[in-house]
């Protein structure tokens, strides 16, 4: 999925609520264009969204952030349907079915989008104002309520431990794990595959401006064929074909209880060598969603405390950490689990996520992952 998230969680700001045009109740509610609840409240959104019955997703597999936990909970609360579509379709494949799916009943409802894709298609997205609104900082949201940073996770080495421990990014280049490691996605396409570059930088004397580091540093693992022309995924890692995997720690966390049965036990590091990396993912509604009440539903859900804690159980940082945390309503042991490096992450900004990009467009030449 999204073959492509710092850290100081507070909300900054108490943004004013704009109520949802033609009244109040949910008959009366235009929720194609509602930009919140309305003092009808969630129940009345959610009420709606039942009478629609379905909500369509996209790029939402169920191991990637707890997606599918999120989806058995929302179904089971609001008895709404919920249809997840290309689960392992990256996040321009997501803009790409909803334009040519437009108007069919069959688009996707609900976007889950990287950063850099997410920004230059705000054009498609319906604003909307979830209750927990104040709780998420204005540096994390845009205004009007077009996106809204939803979890973030931090690059990672999986691995299986019988390997030895890793610990490093340079433990990598040992020859022993010569076809043994892979990385989550083609970096042009995915964020996890971009951001495993960036670590790599990071690790080899580079930068969040300078990731030429990152990608010589591939290269060699690529030349002495430790890295493999493989794109992971559960089925890779369980069958021992991916033994270590460089992706955010929510993918590589949630094989530690996948693999158990099979007798694999699966670690999780954040590189020592290198300073952390994050990034956050991206939701919004799609303003051309065949169903509207029920795509606002899965958002106040989504951002609610149930919501925010089932991605943290999913090794994933939800965008209300702070407030939570403030309001006493965090799992405490889920994010024990997660464990977070103490030290502040590296966050590329849009300015330098296009520049690594024309570097990586010329430099990345040496191997394709598919």
């Amino acid at each position: 999925m999204h073959n492509m998230k710092s850290r100081a969680l507070v909300a900054l700001a108490v943004v004013a609520v704009v109520v949802a045009a033609c009244g109040s109740s949910s008959s009366s509610t235009d929720w194609k264009t509602a930009t919140t609840a309305g003092s009808g409240g969630v129940d009345a959104v959610c009420a709606a969204g039942k009478t629609e019955g379905t909500v369509n997703l996209i790029a939402t597999p169920p191991d990637w952030a707890n997606y599918g936990q999120m989806i058995t909970d929302f179904t089971a609360k609001y008895s709404i349907k919920v249809v997840s579509d290309q689960p392992d379709a990256d996040s321009q494949t997501e803009i790409d079915t909803a334009k040519q799916l437009a108007g069919t009943g069959r688009q996707p409802d609900i976007f889950d989008l990287g950063t850099v894709v997410a920004l230059a298609h705000t054009d498609i997205y319906a604003p909307y104002q979830v209750a927990t609104w104040k709780d998420i900082p204005a540096t994390n949201k845009e205004a009007s309520g077009l996106w809204y940073n939803n979890y973030s996770g931090f690059e990672s080495i999986g691995y299986d431990a019988s390997l030895g421990d890793i610990t490093k990014m340079s433990d990598l280049a040992d020859p022993k794990y010569k076809g043994k490691v892979a990385l989550n996605g083609d970096p042009l396409k995915a964020s996890a595959g971009f951001n495993g570059v960036v670590l790599a930088a990071l690790a080899n004397g580079g930068s969040a401006d300078n990731i030429q580091p990152g990608i010589d540093f591939m290269k060699k693992l690529s030349d002495s064929g430790n890295l493999l022309p493989v794109d992971p995924a559960p089925a890779t890692i369980a069958s021992g074909q991916t033994p270590i995997v460089i992706d955010w720690t929510y993918n590589n966390g949630a094989q530690i209880t996948a693999l158990k049965p099979k007798g694999i036990t699966w670690k999780v590091v954040v590189p020592a060598d290198a300073a952390p990396v994050a990034a956050f993912y991206n939701s919004a509604i799609n303003k051309d969603a065949a169903h509207p009440a029920a795509a606002r539903c899965w958002m106040e859900y989504a951002f609610s405390d149930a919501g925010q804690n089932t991605w943290l159980k999913g090794f994933a940082m939800p965008v209300r950490l702070g407030a939570m945390t403030t309001a006493g309503t965090l799992d405490k042991t889920a994010l024990a689990a997660v464990n977070p490096p103490a030290a502040a992450p590296v966050v590329m900004t849009a300015a330098q996520t296009d520049a690594a990009k024309k570097i990586l467009t010329t430099g990345w030449t040496f191997i394709t992952i598919k």
